[in-house]
């Protein structure tokens, strides 16, 4: 039995680290989630859950700290009583939420492992369901865990502790250090926004009270009823990219942005967009010279954008772009991402504004 209790703990402990680790390089992402969460319950079940939106980075980063370092103290077994009631409070939390958006469909991606795996929601409810049965097992069989008599165990919850908290710093100051997401540096937009393969389907039939799976067509002239049909290579008969489009007043912009030298000005929300960055891209901007040309993305008001450019000094056409999109290209409001013919060569936080000659050596 104390086997099985040990392989559970390993299991249980390395989903947890797993989870918060790629979650820990990328906080901002956690964050989005949770706003996300946040304004659904505050629509669907009591107004006050608004009341956090403008906390979640801060929720984001301590859960994303604590998944790892109560994975690390399970696996150690450090202070286990204490341990495991914090995981058991957790996975409830984790479990309700995955529920709620499987059930009603309201958040399509839970973020369980960030932009690293992405689950459907009911397969998230599925995960935490497991983890929970797990966590119970563990529960039920506390006493037989016992504590480790390893010496420094308390610096090394301490260390995994600090070292996870100073990763969501630093990424929070400037970009992932590890980037999952399908507008990662190298990307070719045109090209990610192809799938590999047409969809390949798999119908079901029934006749004569008989149901028929085939992946051919059959004529219902021959008395066959189709029921339903799935497409069995999901994966690659979808793109990487479908969400990525630009406009203005005038009409589509999406092929022109993909087309020769562009630095595109990534300002999601351009009215609460960094103070000190704009003056850093504007000065940037004034020095850049010819042959790139400067774009600001952003899915604010022409009143806001006319308002900031001209507060700013900014001298950069503007096209729209929806603001999921934005945020998913970049961590940084506002950022930089400097693309040639589609494929994107660099990214910089508003911290990390480059000068003009790292601008061109990317190309």
């Amino acid at each position: 039995m104390r086997t099985v209790i040990d392989i559970v703990r390993y299991i249980v402990g390395g989903l947890f680290v797993f989870s918060g680790l790629v979650k820990v390089v990328d906080p901002v992402g956690t964050a989005i989630k949770l706003e996300e969460y946040f304004a659904v319950f505050a629509g669907d079940i009591a107004s006050f859950f608004s009341i956090f939106e403008p906390y979640a980075l801060v929720i984001g980063i301590v859960l994303n700290v604590l998944e790892v370092t109560l994975g690390i103290a399970l696996m150690i077994r450090w202070r286990v009583r204490y341990t495991m009631n914090l995981l058991s409070i957790m996975i409830v939390f984790f479990t309700f939420l995955t529920f709620y958006t499987a059930y009603f469909n309201k958040v399509t991606d839970c973020g369980c492992f960030g932009d690293a795996i992405t689950l459907t929601p009911w397969q998230s409810f599925t995960k935490d369901v497991i983890l929970l049965v797990l966590i119970g097992f563990l529960y039920f069989n506390i006493d037989k865990i016992k504590e480790s008599t390893f010496g420094p165990k308390n610096v090394i919850v301490v260390c995994v502790t600090a070292i996870s908290l100073l990763l969501c710093i630093y990424s929070v100051k400037h970009l992932p250090i590890i980037d999952f997401r399908a507008y990662k540096i190298g990307t070719n937009i045109p090209d990610a926004m192809k799938a590999k393969e047409n969809p390949k389907f798999q119908y079901t039939f029934e006749k004569d009270g008989e149901e028929i799976k085939s992946y051919e067509y059959m004529s219902e002239e021959e008395g066959y009823k189709l029921v339903g049909h799935e497409i069995t290579n999901p994966e690659a008969s979808t793109p990487k990219i479908t969400d990525f489009a630009s406009w203005d007043e005038s009409g589509d912009k999406t092929q022109y942005l993909l087309n020769g030298q562009k630095l595109l000005i990534i300002a999601y929300d351009i009215a609460n967009a960094n103070t000190g960055g704009l003056i850093e891209v504007n000065d940037l901007l004034s020095r850049l010279g010819p042959g790139i040309e400067p774009i600001i993305l952003t899915s604010s008001s022409a009143e806001d954008v006319l308002r900031i450019k001209a507060l700013r000094g900014l001298k950069a056409n503007f096209y729209y772009a929806d603001a999921t999109v934005l945020k998913t290209i970049i961590r940084s409001n506002p950022g930089l991402v400097l693309v040639k013919d589609g494929t994107i060569l660099d990214k910089w936080h508003f911290n990390d504004v480059p000068n003009p000659i790292d601008v061109r050596e990317n190309l």
